[in-house]
C-alpha cells in the first residue's frame, strides 16, 4: 500500500499502540528506549505524554507520527497500520492527517504569519485564494487575526507557537502531535497554549496527543499517559482527574 486507506469507523481509536518497542544500537551499547508500550488515545481527545527526559516521549511521538519506525510492535492511526505504508505512504500520512507542533516554533523567519500557516496547503497545491482564506480563518481561532501581516521576529514567543498550531491546522488533520510545545515559554503564556490546544479539541474535533514534563498542565488533558524507562507507569494511562 501507497496511500494512507479511510478505512476506519467512528469506533476506532484515532491512535493505537501496541507493544511498541525501540531499540539503538547494537550488542552492549544497546539503548532500549521503548519497552512494550500499549495504549489508545479516542477521537477528539488531548492526551498529556508525560516523563523525565530520557523516559520516551521524543521517541514515542516520532513512532506515532511516522517519523521514525518502530523495533517491533505495532502503531495504527485512525485505523491505518503504519507498518502497511512504504516510505511515500507515510509522506502522504504526516502531510494529510497529522499536523506538528514543535518547541522550537519552526516558522519560516521570512515569511508573514498569515504565508507561515499556508506552508502546509502549497505542499498540497491549494490554490491561493484558498490558502489565503484558511490561513486568516485559522489565525483568527488562535486569536492572532490582527497579527496575519507580521512576520515571527515581530510575534511574542507565545504567538509564535499559536501560528503553529494554526498552521499544524492548515490541512484539516485528525491528528495533532505536539513536543513540549511549551517548552520555551513561561508559564503564563505555557498554560494559554495548553488551553488553546484543548479549545483546538473542542472546535474543531481533533486529536491532540502532547509530551510535556509541566505538571500544571496535566489538569488540562482528558488523558495522561506516563512513561518512566520507556515503559507505561501502572495505571498512568487513565483519564485525568
Amino acid at each position: 500500500m501507497t496511500q494512507p486507506q479511510a478505512t476506519a469507523t467512528t469506533n476506532t481509536p484515532m491512535v493505537a499502540v501496541t507493544d511498541l518497542r525501540r531499540s539503538f544500537g547494537t550488542g552492549e551499547r544497546t539503548v532500549h528506549a521503548l519497552r512494550g508500550v500499549s495504549f489508545t488515545v479516542g477521537r477528539g481527545e488531548l492526551a498529556a505524554l508525560k516523563g523525565r527526559s530520557g523516559s520516551g516521549k521524543t521517541t514515542l511521538l516520532n513512532l506515532v507520527g511516522g517519523l521514525d519506525a518502530p523495533t517491533a510492535g505495532s502503531i495504527a492511526l485512525d485505523g491505518t497500520d503504519l507498518a502497511e505504508l512504504n516510505e511515500d505512504g507515510r509522506l502522504a500520512l504526516r502531510r494529510e492527517r497529522i499536523g506538528f507542533v514543535f518547541q522550537s516554533f519552526g516558522l519560516i523567519p521570512m515569511l508573514t504569519a498569515a504565508e507561515n500557516v499556508g506552508v502546509p496547503m502549497r505542499l498540497r497545491k491549494v490554490s491561493a485564494a484558498e490558502r489565503e482564506e484558511r490561513a486568516h480563518t485559522l489565525l483568527a481561532l488562535v486569536g492572532l487575526a490582527d497579527q496575519a501581516n507580521q512576520r515571527p521576529g515581530e510575534l511574542s514567543g507565545g504567538q509564535q507557537q499559536r501560528v503553529a498550531i494554526a498552521r499544524a491546522l492548515a490541512n484539516e488533520p485528525g491528528l495533532i502531535i505536539a513536543d513540549e510545545p511549551t517548552g520555551q515559554l513561561d508559564s503564563e503564556t505555557g498554560r494559554s497554549i495548553m488551553q488553546l490546544l484543548r479549545a483546538v479539541v473542542r472546535s474543531e474535533g481533533v486529536t491532540v496527543v502532547v509530551a510535556t514534563h509541566d505538571p500544571t498542565l496535566m489538569e488540562l488533558a482528558d488523558r495522561v499517559i506516563e512513561l518512566r524507562d520507556g515503559r507505561i507507569v501502572e495505571g498512568a494511562a487513565k483519564p485525568a482527574a
